[in-house]
């Protein structure tokens, strides 16, 4: 792992993508191997806990993350030190390891259960604070220090955790082995690298922390909304297993996550595509191109319907091979549930690109809005069906979640383009 100081020069944008999109397939990748290594080496009902540890955690961590990485990549003007970030995320990340703790005391998760749910809180601690680190390297440009970390950590925390497994035959052990994994890679990439190029950029060095409470609080009321967004996108992804493990329990909530989990294939590419596509997007509203706008997200939404009408096929031809494959021949008998969650997952490509859309029309406000509205409808719709109609309930639960979200966001989008006409005609009859 190369860290020696280097002149720091931000990369092309080209470039910048292209190590985006394979760190985030490398990552992402060795993310659905740790579900089939689970699957394959264990039991579902190891899945199914390992899958309740990610759904538990996973909002807590995202609220106490405030969504930092994305305000100190945009704090063009630094108006906030490195050594802020650093504070408020061990701060932040300090009260959600407390909040997790008490989550598996009222809960009443004990045995393995309680372990796995701290030990994968712990392992998100240590990549929360990796991330800061990726938001210094974005806030420079330098993306390519982001992938390579990925890429490190994705193979490393699949093998970590496989292993651990194979011989423990404990889903724990392969959680701890995660956070080990990740807590190496933060020690020895992700805090060498920040400090070289911190020397190099202003000549500090100093990846510390500044202790400077006015300051902290003004960063954690500036990015409190943010957080707020974050964990309600992460609630309304993991309803459906709240809802699944609470009725059926821990082993069918292994087969409905790894069924789920197909989802990311398609995800990762409309992510890819839905970033790179923004500025584009963002450029013809800003610059009164109503009908360029529409036009580029109209090729997006088809891309994305296209993307989920091919799952929905290949689900339906070969669902029961496909889920024999990646994971054992049990999980086969869930073919029909595996294409209804193509179907969500069809739905769920067309709502990432109207939320791109509303973010390029710098509709920031509306959308915590919107997925609230989700995921209250979400939770609804779970309520009713899973209890009656188990894996295939949730699976239709999430996929009109998502239909919910692409006719809300649209329409929100209809009303936007109407507004920006009638302001650019208010503005051709003044020039008149």
């Amino acid at each position: 792992m190369e860290t020696e100081a280097q002149t720091v020069r931000p990369l092309p944008l080209r470039v910048n993508f292209a190590w985006t999109f394979a760190g985030n397939v490398t990552y992402a990748l060795c993310q659905w191997g740790i579900v089939m290594a689970l699957a394959k080496l264990g039991t579902p009902e190891m899945v199914g806990r390992f899958a309740l540890g990610l759904a538990i955690t996973a909002p807590v961590t995202l609220f106490a993350g405030l969504a930092l990485r994305a305000v100190q990549a945009t704090d063009a003007r630094k108006t906030y030190r490195f050594g802020d970030y650093v504070a408020l995320r061990l701060v932040t990340t300090s009260v959600a390891l407390l909040v997790i703790l008490g989550i598996v005391w009222a809960g009443g998760y004990g045995g393995e259960a309680g372990w796995v749910i701290w030990l994968i809180g712990l392992a998100k601690a240590f990549e929360a604070m990796s991330d800061i680190f990726y938001g210094l390297f974005q806030q420079h440009e330098r993306m390519d220090r982001v992938a390579t970390s990925m890429m490190i950590k994705g193979p490393l925390s699949l093998v970590a955790l496989a292993v651990a497994v194979f011989a423990t035959r404990q889903v724990w052990a392969g959680a701890a082995a995660l956070a080990v994994a990740w807590a190496l890679v933060l020690a020895l990439y992700d805090i060498p690298n920040g400090a070289a190029l911190l020397r190099d950029s202003s000549g500090e060095g100093n990846v510390g922390v500044r202790w400077h409470w006015p300051t902290l609080f003004r960063l954690a009321r500036l990015s409190f909304p943010l957080g707020i967004t974050m964990m309600v996108i992460s609630l309304n992804t993991n309803i459906p297993r709240y809802f699944v493990e609470h009725y059926r329990g821990e082993r069918d909530l292994g087969f409905f996550a790894a069924t789920a989990y197909l989802m990311v294939a398609g995800t990762t590419v409309v992510n890819a595509l839905g970033q790179s596509a923004s500025p584009r997007l963002a450029n013809h509203y800003a610059a009164g191109k109503r009908e360029a706008f529409r036009s580029l997200l109209v090729r997006l939404l088809s891309i994305g319907a296209g993307l989920g009408m091919a799952g929905v096929l290949v689900s339906l031809v070969a669902g029961r091979e496909v889920l024999a494959l990646l994971y054992r021949r049990e999980y086969a008998e869930l073919s029909g549930v595996l294409v209804w969650v193509m179907v969500a997952a069809a739905l769920a490509y067309l709502a990432s690109f109207l939320g791109y859309a509303l973010t390029a029309a710098r509709s920031f406000n509306i959308q915590p809005v919107i997925f609230t509205t989700v995921a209250l409808s979400n939770a609804l719709f779970c309520l009713i069906l899973v209890p009656r109609y188990g894996l295939t309930g949730a699976a239709w639960a999430m996929g009109m979640a998502n239909g919910v979200q692409c006719l809300v966001s649209l329409g929100y989008i209809a009303v936007v383009l109407r507004r920006t006409l009638k302001r650019d005609a208010t503005a051709q009859c003044r020039i008149s």
